[in-house]
């Protein structure tokens, strides 16, 4: 044996030395894809980092939109980043959006982000972002990823602790990694059940990022709250696709002041960072056992073993990684549409597709959305759901579990009763539309009623039906006819038949009815059995005769009143005629205009006057009565014939309105209107005029267009004695005054003031004659209240 080693000694020696050389090669080998990886990471961070800045993205989804890039492209990740770096070398927006970015970092430690100065050679924000990305993607464990976070992005802003927590799909909160904390705090805080409320919990409720100025004084607890507890504290939630995957908590020693909007951004993109860890890397929690979530197979089985409705809902997103819907990936085999289509018309499509009113009232969608993005389950005893029969909304309750497993939903519901609930909903629309149900079978004369039936004929639950052969029976004689057409065309022609007649029951009571029924056929085509319903319209009948006899009363009402409105027109054109000639009269040409109201409901008691009085002086005035109708146009009448005799006195237009105040008070039924009254003297060719209420008149001289100055003067009638001033225009040859109502002018969305610069900008016009100008004020006119309009325009020659 030993000759034998002795003699194997050279080759066995050469064995090993073959075999030490290829070990060291294959190290050798290793060593060089080690360099040559580590290489391709950095050139892959930095290609993410071009990706941030041109994208305008967080550091996840440029890692993502990178993978999605290198497959379309079907090269390799690090060939992609190598084009990617060779191109922005070359582009100068990659250079002037580096320099933004770190000008925007400088800017946030400037405002308080950080608690140091930043100098001159300091890393911007962005780049320490970067460092923390690139740190986290290269960890192991969600532990380092915090250690990462904490050393690279957050001390340099003053923060003395970072936690990640990790949802459960029973929405536990699972300590996944921290740093800056004492181990023993770490170890009695790993495990959170559900239900108790921190702060963590708040930002995972709630899906948006929390900021708590001190734990202590919002009383809920948290880790590290012995260690700071007048620290702030910011929680935001990690999620990706509309699923909550976690919680960022970041700790500082003590208060903050408030932070700018770019601070939260740049905290939910580090929480974004959390959420792409805590996806690859699942933690483990010590004394809990962990089940792991079902894969799609398992839910569609355990799915398929239920007895009651049932959906499996995978997550639907839309182009920028945002939750949009659910896909209904599976549909159990016991599912019940509540809208009655089959399993096949649902399974696939989407499902505010499929159910859209379940983003509506119930409030079925957000409940699935807050369960997937949470993993809270959510269950409900009763919960409305709706869904569209057509264009129809069917309700129904039902008890609602929604759960989440791992990336998907299981919806379950089940119909409560839903046959007795039916019959029980049928029971009371029968009994609210007075309807009663009827079977009776021709073969065997059984005939069947159901409780409103009896009670609609009057007759107690015990009683025997009657048959369809004795209704003539109990028919007013006056509706046998119809009856008798009714039994022939169900019973001989055996088509369905409906009737409207008068049952007289055995308590005397007169009943309007609606008979509806159809005939039942056999195999052979003989009439078997009749199925039909009684319905008791009497209420609508007398209701109908009710509205007979208000419809005819109604137009003998409206006769009246058109016959009022012709009066009041006849009445009001009587007086003043809608055109008129031009007057002349001591120098002045007057012409007027009317414009009586589109609808003559309206008529209403406007007024004009222009005439020469004993004096040889010239009355003009126009007036509005308030109201409308023969009311309006008969107060119209006695105000300006008192006014016309007033003015016969010689008295001013102050003194004439005075007078005419105590006509509208005391001599007419509540009589209130507007008027302008002037009186010209050719002598002196002076105008003298008063107004009450009323708009004051326009002057238009030499081409341009004033208003005359408001003098005071209250509303005719409305007080018993009340004075008005009275003011003087001396006239010039070619002047122009204008008086009118303000049906001309008057509009609901605007004020008097700009209907009046209108008006005075159409007058302007230097080749248009007098009746010209008061043409183009009523056809310009933007009145929009359709009352009458009357104009009196006068030009001195």
């Amino acid at each position: 044996m030993y000759e034998g080693r002795l003699h194997e000694g050279p080759r066995g020696d050469e064995a090993r030395l073959g075999r030490l050389a290829a070990t060291v090669e294959r190290l050798r080998r290793e060593v060089r894809e080690a360099h040559a990886a580590a290489e391709g990471r950095a050139l892959i961070e930095m290609a993410k980092g071009i990706l941030v800045e041109r994208l305008g993205c967080g550091p996840t989804q440029a890692a993502r939109q990178l993978a999605v890039l290198a497959d379309q492209a079907g090269v390799s990740q690090l060939e992609l980043a190598a084009d990617l770096i060779d191109q922005a070398s070359r582009d100068r927006l990659t250079e002037a959006a580096r320099d933004f970015l770190t000008r925007a970092g400088e800017e946030w430690e400037s405002t308080g982000g950080s608690r140091t100065s930043t100098d001159k050679g300091t890393p911007s924000l962005s780049v320490r972002l970067r460092t923390a990305e690139s740190g986290a993607l290269a960890a192991s464990d969600t532990q380092a990823v915090a250690e990462s976070l904490l050393e690279h992005a957050l001390s340099p802003l003053g923060a003395t602790g970072v936690a990640i927590w990790a949802a459960g799909t029973d929405s536990s909160l699972t300590l996944a990694g921290c740093a800056g904390f004492a181990a023993e705090e770490a170890a009695r805080w790993h495990y959170v059940p559900p239900g108790v409320a921190t702060l963590a919990r708040k930002a995972l409720t709630e899906r948006r990022t929390v900021w708590f100025p001190s734990p202590a004084e919002v009383g809920m607890p948290t880790l590290g709250r012995r260690q700071t507890p007048d620290g702030c504290r910011v929680t935001t939630p990690a999620g990706t696709g509309g699923r909550v995957l976690g919680v960022l908590e970041i700790c500082w020693p003590g208060p903050l002041e408030p932070q700018p909007p770019q601070v939260e951004r740049q905290i939910e993109a580090l929480a974004e960072l959390c959420a792409h860890t805590l996806d690859t890397h699942s933690p483990a929690v010590p004394g809990v056992q962990q089940a792991r979530p079902p894969g799609i197979s398992e839910l569609v089985d355990f799915a398929d073993g239920l007895l009651d409705s049932a959906l499996v809902l995978v997550p639907h997103l839309d182009g920028e990684g945002r939750l949009a819907d659910f896909r209904i990936h599976h549909v159990s085999s016991h599912f019940v549409d509540p809208a009655g289509r089959p399993r096949s018309a649902v399974a696939g499509a989407l499902l505010l597709e499929a159910y859209p009113l379940a983003m509506g009232e119930s409030g079925l969608f957000e409940k699935i959305e807050h369960v997937h993005a949470t993993g809270e389950p959510f269950r409900a005893e009763r919960m409305v759901l709706r869904a569209m029969v057509g264009q129809v909304p069917l309700t129904v309750e039902a008890s609602v579990s929604i759960s989440r497993h791992g990336e998907n939903v299981l919806l379950i519901w089940r119909v409560q009763d839903e046959a007795a609930r039916l019959a029980r909903v049928l029971q009371h629309a029968q009994r609210l539309g007075r309807i009663g149900g009827f079977e009776e079978n021709l073969v065997t004369g059984e005939i069947v009623w159901n409780s409103q039936l009896f009670a609609l004929h009057g007759l107690p639950p015990n009683a025997s039906p009657i048959p369809l052969e004795q209704l003539p029976a109990h028919t007013h004689p006056d509706d046998e006819a119809a009856i008798g057409r009714f039994l022939r065309a169900l019973l001989h022609h055996r088509r369905p038949a409906s009737a409207a007649f008068r049952l007289q029951r055995a308590d005397g009571i007169v009943r309007h009815i609606r008979v509806v029924a159809e005939p039942a056929l056999d195999a052979e085509g003989r009439l078997v059995v009749v199925r039909g319903a009684y319905q008791d319209v009497s209420a609508q009948h007398w209701t109908e005769v009710a509205l007979g006899a208000t419809r005819d009363q109604l137009a003998q009402t409206e006769q009246q009143a058109a016959e009022r409105n012709r009066m009041a027109l006849q009445l009001q054109r009587a007086i003043m005629p809608p055109t008129r000639g031009p007057i002349e009269a001591e120098g002045l040409h007057i012409a007027v205009r009317y414009r009586p109201a589109e609808e003559d409901h309206l008529v209403g008691g406007d007024w004009y006057d222009a005439v020469v009085l004993p004096s040889r002086q010239v009355l003009l005035s126009v007036g509005d009565v308030a109201g409308h109708g023969i009311e309006a146009a008969t107060g119209m009448v006695v105000l300006r014939n008192a006014l016309r005799g007033l003015a016969t006195t010689g008295a001013g237009p102050a003194q004439i309105l005075a007078w005419l105040n105590t006509v509208a008070h005391h001599l007419t039924e509540n009589v209130t209107a507007t008027a302008v009254c002037g009186i010209y003297d050719p002598d002196t060719r002076t105008l003298r005029w008063a107004r009450a209420g009323h708009p004051p008149p326009v002057l238009v001289r030499e081409q341009k267009s004033t208003t005359l100055p408001l003098v005071g003067g209250l509303l005719l009638g409305a007080l018993p004695e009340a004075k008005y001033e009275e003011e003087r225009l001396e006239l010039e040859s070619g002047d122009i005054l204008l008086m009118y109502t303000d049906g001309l002018i008057e509009r609901r969305d605007r004020s008097l003031q700009e209907s009046l610069d209108q008006l005075m900008a159409v007058v302007q016009d230097p080749d248009a004659t007098l009746e010209q100008r008061l043409d183009r004020m009523l056809t310009y006119s933007n009145a929009d209240t359709d009352d009458d309009t009357c104009i009196v325009g006068v030009r001195m020659d």
